[in-house]
């Protein structure tokens, strides 16, 4: 069809997006292994990849009504007639994410090629494993069900044949490819204090043909095509984060980025902060917020700090020592926001006075002290 947008071509597989539709069509018999409602798991009769946008990230409720409205059977045969594509032979993941935020990239070891086709949100719906869930299954079929926005779907393609054990082992390196991704941009869940290692509606569809050559039968990251799963995957989730979401890797130096995680938000810093600091304090900070809160010395000592409290939290240091070692970079904090790094000493001193030992109150603690300081002689 003419009115759609080419995204990549491999001898076994051409990719195009329009509208609300990413697909990539195999030409040539696959092994392909998905999360679709409709055949999916491992098959080989499948023939079509398609990612499309399902509703928008929030409030959609209307459109969840369709989705889940008939069932998820129907659903799926509904978006295949939409794309004119027999039902069964296609794969279908839905997402919020806008598809024109795609993103390809490919990986090349001699013959070897993997593309990867990621769209990724991860502002409401990021998750660590092992994080409180939302939805219960039951017989009875699945209570508590909520909406939620922000999913990263995967379409991963490997252009020579691999075993059916590769090919399960390549969700493996894709899952941590994608938790590489997050990792980097340090992205937060937003169901604990944790890091996130990826949503909790990811879907994925990888596919290999099934003749052309002898498979290749290892996909760990100690092999050449673990290797190129893990980049393409990481690469394409990083590009489509910071299009969808603006995670553009150094604006996630800053102190909400860094410490949202434990309390401290941009909607509700100004007033948390206000009974710490002289009215013109307040005001000039007020002014000066993204100045203040993105400075790099100041974003880096957040990070640092971020990184100690998860440390204590996970029991990596000794009882006796951790409050000190939190006290000494939420120090480094203040000194770096004030740009008075000689000052450290004095800092560390008067934080530890203030006995702040809830990691919230105690980074309010170090940033008012760090600002008051800043023009003071």
């Amino acid at each position: 069809m003419t009115d759609w947008e080419p995204l990549f071509t491999t001898p076994h597989a051409t990719g195009r997006r329009r509208g609300r539709f990413v697909v990539a069509d195999l030409e040539t018999p696959h092994r392909v292994l998905s999360t679709s409602v409709v055949s999916g798991g491992q098959v080989e009769h499948v023939r079509h990849l398609v990612n499309h946008q399902s509703c928008e990230g929030t409030g959609h409720d209307e459109r969840f009504r369709v989705i889940t409205g008939r069932g998820h059977e129907a659903y799926h045969a509904d978006v295949c007639a939409e794309l004119g594509r027999p039902a069964n032979d296609t794969a279908v993941m839905g997402t919020a994410a806008n598809m024109n935020y795609a993103a390809v990239a490919t990986e090349s070891d001699r013959e070897l090629t993997i593309t990867s086709v990621v769209t990724a949100g991860v502002q409401t719906n990021a998750v660590c494993a092992g994080d409180p869930a939302s939805w219960r299954e039951t017989p009875a079929g699945v209570e508590k069900v909520t909406a939620v926005a922000g999913t990263i779907n995967t379409i991963l393609l490997v252009n020579v044949p691999i075993t059916a054990a590769a090919l399960a082992r390549c969700v493996v390196t894709m899952t941590e490819g994608k938790s590489a991704a997050l990792q980097r941009l340090a992205v937060p869940s937003c169901y604990s204090a944790d890091l996130a290692t990826g949503t909790g509606t990811d879907q994925y569809c990888v596919a290999a043909p099934l003749e052309g050559r002898p498979p290749l039968q290892w996909a760990s990251p100690h092999m050449k095509l673990g290797e190129l799963v893990g980049l393409a995957v990481r690469r394409a989730t990083v590009e489509s984060l910071r299009w969808q979401n603006g995670l553009e890797a150094s604006y996630t130096r800053g102190l909400f980025h860094a410490l949202g995680r434990y309390g401290v938000r941009e909607a509700t810093f100004l007033d948390d902060i206000a009974p710490r600091l002289e009215p013109g304090d307040h005001e000039l900070l007020r002014k000066n917020l993204k100045a203040a809160t993105y400075e790099p010395m100041a974003g880096a000592a957040a990070h640092a700090l971020a990184a100690v409290l998860d440390r204590a939290r996970h029991g990596a240091l000794p009882p006796s020592s951790t409050h000190d070692a939190i006290v000494q970079h939420a120090a480094l904090l203040a000194a770096n926001l004030a740009a008075r790094p000689e000052r450290w000493p004095e800092f560390r001193t008067r934080l530890h006075a203030e006995a702040e030992r809830d990691p919230k109150a105690l980074v309010l603690a170090a940033v008012a002290l760090g600002w008051q300081e800043k023009w003071r002689s």
